[in-house]
């Protein structure tokens, strides 16, 4: 064999095979510390870097980087003041839009804030050539007197490539797309994705609103929208709707439909029955009809929040009439599946499913479901009444080799401990993870936490059989690849019981998302000083979380005499954060919906400023600055955000809340510390 010679070096490689080594790196501070190695990996990082998403003050304008010549997907939405118009802030705006063409003259791809339509009037023009284009706006729609579809003729009219238009964070009338659609019928025609599964409000698209839109876009491949399926208003969507627009559009390989009452993610009430009071006016034989009309159809979500009876036949014809599906989800299908294999468990070829609020779902279903569809690697169920811990241990026994991915949601015979121990036969391989955290006895579990030692509790836990819900357990048991957990709890709740229940070595945990809901008006002053953050320290490579209050109602500084306001509920849900290693955190304030505005309060500034390793805060909410100075004790911060992203998002701020000024002030003291890397 030939000696291999010592003097071959790393740039002795062809540019062309290094600028393709380059091209395969993704994560954006791996890029950036590509790029300080030396002068050629700085010039190659910046000319194959494809996607960017500015940050800071506009009007920082020497500020604005003019060497990424090759990016192609440019994210304008993050820029502050965020939710301001971005142009506005210029005494030329014309030039700012010139300025940013020629910084970025290879885009083809769009995110931006558009408070109003001057923003798309002076950027569109820029660059005619755009194909997809995500518009983001929480602020409320212009004046009654202002056209329909005027916030996007300026887009059509200048961009007449566009392919994929996404207007799920867009705040507009129903009426608004329509219009412009069909004054531009060369750009309808081109749309091959659209977005409108609007999360802005609890309004949805009317019938003859989705058939005119999807008439205008024949070669639709991807359809989301949110409608209403609630035959008791006018414009409802029946089985004739979808059958319409399945002929409309007859290339769809992913279509969501989701009711509007859905997309407010409202929790259901575990002990409800599971049937909705009206039932839709689908048919099983037309929805069948509907199936045979989309052959290409990989990605399916069918969210009616109104009874689909007897679903099975229709179901059960998607394995012949959609052979490429792959994902679908299905919430308030009622029999959509009995204990010998039919309906959905024919469907052979699904890889994920998602069913929520099927009252009739049995364990047995779920057998006939594990051995019908043996592919599946992610599997949900929210709000099915009748499932329990042997159903779902049975599943996932039987997917033992493929699922990674599992969400079990108010389920009213599954509780934390009951969903952990079914997930026994996946445990090891598991890596993304939703379970409620709902604690038989959480006096019991707190007493355990209290112990002196491991071997005293294990000495008090027994580990009991499958769906027996009134049993707990302790299980030191390793979930090797967890990466991600979501936890839902009922405000006033703890989370401490849950390395009792199970989860108490994941060595791999990157992120947590915690979903917080519930009345405080209703309940005493916290009675623990803390909800139990402290205890996620456990987890040794937690970087990452989500904190979201939004759910929580409470008193904004006016609780009543014996009452807990939402600052003391803030110092309960965030004591004990600093005792976790975080990079990355979005907190969602509480909200007293009396009053328009998600605001941090006092104790969770100074808890927040506690957190030494934090590299990226996002507040969606509102802040008043001299709070937010509070944070400037963070040695390591570099990106802070407030974000109004909530509807409606405040018109006008009396107070130093979101003001430019104050805006500008904190990015200023924020941007002249020396922030170690």
């Amino acid at each position: 064999m030939a000696a291999t010679s010592s003097n071959v070096h790393f740039h002795d490689i062809p540019d062309v095979i290094l600028c393709n080594i380059f091209s395969l790196v993704s994560d954006t501070r791996s890029r950036n510390a590509m790029s300080l190695v030396c002068l050629k990996w700085h010039l190659l990082e910046r000319s194959t870097r494809i996607s960017l998403t500015l940050r800071g003050n506009i009007r920082d304008l020497f500020l604005l980087p003019t060497c990424f010549r090759a990016v192609t997907h440019l994210d304008l939405s993050l820029l502050s003041p965020w939710g301001h118009p971005l142009l506005d802030s210029s005494p030329n705006p014309f030039l700012l839009a010139q300025l940013l063409r020629n910084a970025f003259p290879s885009v083809v791809s769009l995110t931006v804030y558009v408070r109003n339509p001057s923003t798309l009037n002076l950027l569109a023009p820029q660059w005619p050539n755009l194909r997809h284009v995500k518009l983001i706006r929480w602020h409320q729609r212009l004046p009654v007197d202002s056209p329909l579809g005027s916030d996007f003729i300026p887009l059509f009219e200048h961009c007449h490539l566009i392919s994929s238009l996404d207007v799920s964070s867009f705040y507009c009338w129903t009426e608004d797309l329509p219009t412009a659609i069909e004054v531009y019928p060369s750009v309808a025609a081109s749309l091959s994705h659209l977005n409108i599964l609007k999360n802005s409000s609890a309004e949805g698209f009317k019938s003859h609103e989705l058939l005119s839109i999807t008439a205008s876009c024949p070669n639709l491949r991807q359809f989301l929208a949110t409608c209403a399926f609630d035959r008791r208003f006018i414009g409802f969507v029946s089985d004739q709707t979808l059958l319409a627009l399945a002929l409309n559009c007859p290339s769809l390989s992913l279509l969501h439909l989701v009711d509007a009452t859905s997309v407010s993610n409202a929790r259901e009430d575990p002990n409800h029955e599971g049937y909705s009071s009206e039932d839709a006016c689908i048919n099983h034989a037309t929805l069948a009809d509907v199936f045979a009309k989309l052959p290409l159809l990989e990605d399916l979500v069918l969210d009616v929040c109104h009874n689909v009876r007897d679903s099975w036949p229709a179901l059960e014809s998607l394995n012949s009439k959609c052979p490429r599906l792959k994902s679908l989800k299905l919430g308030q299908f009622h029999g959509i599946c009995n204990s010998k294999p039919d309906g959905i468990a024919l469907c052979q070829g699904l890889e994920s499913l998602s069913i929520k609020n099927s009252a009739d779902l049995t364990d047995e279903a779920l057998v006939s479901i594990s051995l019908g569809c043996p592919r599946l690697s992610k599997f949900e169920i929210l709000g099915c009444k009748r499932i329990t811990g042997t159903g779902i241990w049975k599943l996932t026994n039987v997917l033992r080799k493929t699922l990674v991915d599992v969400k079990i949601s108010y389920c009213k015979n599954l509780n934390a401990v009951s969903s952990l121990q079914a997930l026994e036969p996946i445990r090891h391989r598991i890596e993304r993870l939703h379970i409620d955290c709902v604690w038989q006895s959480v006096e019991q579990l707190t007493g355990m936490a209290g112990s002196s030692s491991k071997q005293d509790t294990k000495k008090k836990c027994k580990y009991n059989n499958i769906g027996n819900n009134e049993n707990l357990f302790f299980s030191s048991r390793t979930w090797k690849k967890l990466q991600y957990l979501s936890l839902w709890i009922a405000v006033g709740d703890l989370l401490t019981p849950l390395s009792l229940a199970g989860l108490d070595d994941c060595p791999v945990l990157e992120e947590i998302q915690i979903k917080i809901e519930g009345d405080c008006r209703n309940q005493p002053r916290p009675s623990m000083e803390a909800l139990g953050l402290s205890s996620l320290a456990i987890f040794p490579k937690l970087s990452r979380m989500n904190l979201d209050c939004s759910g929580v109602i409470g008193y904004a500084l006016t609780a009543p005499l014996g009452q807990a306001d939402l600052s003391l509920w803030e110092r309960f849900f965030l004591n004990g954060i600093s005792n976790l290693h975080l990079n990355e955190l979005n907190y969602w304030p509480a909200q007293d919906i009396d009053v328009n505005q998600r605001s941090l309060f006092l104790p969770a500034a100074g808890l927040l400023a506690q957190c030494e390793s934090l590299r990226k805060l996002f507040i969606h909410g509102t802040a008043n600055e001299h709070f937010m100075m509070f944070l400037l004790r963070i040695p390591t911060l570099r990106d802070v955000q407030l974000r109004e992203d909530y509807y409606p998002a405040p018109e006008n701020d009396t107070s130093t809340e979101m003001r430019v000024v104050s805006c500008s002030r904190f990015e200023d003291a924020v941007n002249s510390r020396q922030v170690p890397d």
